[in-house]
């Protein structure tokens, strides 16, 4: 091998010192590694105290009410809900980030074919009389490779970063399912509650119109004033109002469904009145240490703070230089006859080095900015613990004072029922009239009412609380560990890249 000539040898000398100069510049500068933030692995629910529930909601908890017609109108409204195909439209562009970030990381080969036809000037720099031709064939073949070598791992955090995006994309895409489910169902029993107690105020609507003609005819034989007469009337208007109330909202309803699974209100398919389903309330056992991993949104907000942190270490790795290696192999020939000659061969290695060595400042503005992105991440993800801890005990604790409610309920209307009996019996033996019994059957209807209403509260507050304790979402283990295993799923979906696939159960 001949040895370089002293005077390149000292020239490679001096550039190499140059270039470690240049490195010892620029890492005086580098920031140093953010470490990951602590995150809080409970929910703070110490002191509530809720009857046990038995496990968990199912993935597909809307089942246990064993309704048909609710199964349909969820199925309906999973298919054609815009809200939930922009969701899953943000997991597919988050999925297409990952195969972007990680085609950069790889190796990069390129093939290229060229033929071009030139005419030379005759009055060019180099006149084509001295080169004895005009025109002239350029004919080139060849392939390029180029291989970027992440040493500092630059192209390891973008695709990591990129993977945890998709995870949060996948989370945000669970709770937006959910939140139409319960849009649903709530919507639905509701409906069922409005058509419970349409009957009831019809059968109201009955007793007052009866005391009211009662009344009428005891004013004409001047047994009564007629003040009792406008009392009845007025009675009687409340009670039809009531009932245009309920036939309204029931229609609202309705049409507030249909919106919900994509169709007109005259689309909708016909529902039928079904009794109001009984409810299993109270809080899963350690719902305190199991809601991090069960909720959606916080499974997003904790996804954002790995993809937030992934992104520092990219920011950081900018400090340090590039170095990537080219390589290109061909064939160029001015006489297409002779291109695939073996003198027609051309091959080039180019390694390069790149060093940031004037634009620390721009650098460490970016990486304080993505420390800021991070803290707020953090930040985030502790306000949507705290909400859930909010959410869990707000419906909880309302759960509990409605029991307590419609147990002293049913003590109000066994009490009324037995006034509408005693009074029946009186009438029956002539010692009191008619108004005694009606009086009495309007006071057991409007504590039937009550009752359905209650009844509703309590189904809706379920609904809540099962939206609170996740809906059946569930994710195992924390973000770092689950990318290591790259085993995440979900309940509704499975990604093809592995990077949301959460499992919820």
């Amino acid at each position: 091998m001949t040895a370089l000539p002293p005077q390149r040898r000292t020239i490679g000398r001096r550039a190499a010192i140059v270039a470690a100069i240049a490195v010892a510049l620029a890492g005086c500068a580098i920031p140093a590694k953010l470490q990951h933030p602590a995150l809080r692995d409970d929910v703070p629910l110490a002191g509530i105290e809720a009857p046990a529930r038995a496990g968990w909601p199912e993935t597909e908890w809307w089942r246990q009410y064993n309704d048909p017609q609710l199964d349909d109108l969820i199925a309906r409204a999973m298919k054609g809900s815009p809200d939930l195909a922009q969701a899953m439209s943000r997991v597919d562009s988050a999925q297409q980030s990952i195969r972007i970030a990680a085609a950069q990381a790889g190796l990069s080969v390129n093939g290229s074919a060229e033929v071009t036809r030139q005419r030379l000037s005759e009055h060019g720099l180099i006149p084509s009389r001295f080169l004895g031709f005009t025109w002239y064939n350029q004919a080139d073949l060849g392939v390029q490779l180029q291989y970027d070598f992440d040493w500092w791992g630059k192209k390891r955090s973008a695709i990591e970063s990129a993977v945890d995006q998709a995870h949060a994309a996948e989370a945000q895409r669970s709770a937006a399912a959910l939140a139409i489910q319960n849009a649903v169902a709530d919507t639905y029993f509701g409906w069922l509650a409005d058509q419970a107690r349409i009957d009831v105020a019809r059968l109201q609507v009955e007793t007052q119109d009866q005391f009211a003609r009662v009344t009428d005819l005891r004013v004409r034989q001047g047994v009564d004033l007629p003040d009792d007469a406008q009392k009845a009337k007025a009675q009687q208007a409340a009670a039809r109002e009531m009932l245009v109330a309920l036939e309204s909202s029931a229609k609202i309803r309705q049409a507030a469904l249909a919106s919900l699974i994509g169709v007109a209100p005259a689309d909708m398919p016909a529902l039928q009145p079904r009794p109001l389903p009984a409810i299993d309330g109270g809080l899963p056992a350690h719902v305190g240490m199991d809601l991090i991993a069960r909720r959606p949104d916080i499974a997003a907000s904790r996804w954002q703070v790995e993809a937030a942190l992934k992104q520092t270490d990219l920011v950081r790795a900018q400090f340090f230089p590039d170095i990537s290696i080219s390589a290109m192999a061909g064939l160029s020939s001015i006489d297409l006859d002779k291109l695939f000659n073996a003198s027609s061969r051309v091959f080039a290695l180019s390694p390069a080095l790149h060093l940031p060595i004037f634009n620390s400042g721009l650098l460490q503005a970016n990486f304080r900015a993505s420390k800021a992105q991070l803290e707020s991440a953090v930040a985030q993800y502790n306000s949507t613990v705290l909400s859930a801890a909010r959410d869990v005990s707000v419906q909880s604790l309302t759960a509990q004072q409605l029991v307590a409610r419609r147990k002293e309920q049913f003590v109000q209307i066994d009490a009324n029922e037995r006034l509408v009996a005693n009074a029946q019996a009186r009438a029956r033996q002539g010692v009191r009239d008619i108004r005694e019994t009606l009086g009495a059957k309007s006071q057991l209807l409007q504590q039937r009412d009550d009752a359905l209403t209650l009844q509703a509260q309590a189904l809706s507050t379920d609904l809540s609380l099962i939206k609170a304790l996740g809906g059946g979402y569930h994710v195992a283990g924390d973000g770092a560990a689950q990318r290591d295993n790259d085993t995440p799923a979900s309940s509704t979906s499975s990604s093809s890249s592995g990077a949301a696939d959460h499992e919820r159960h």
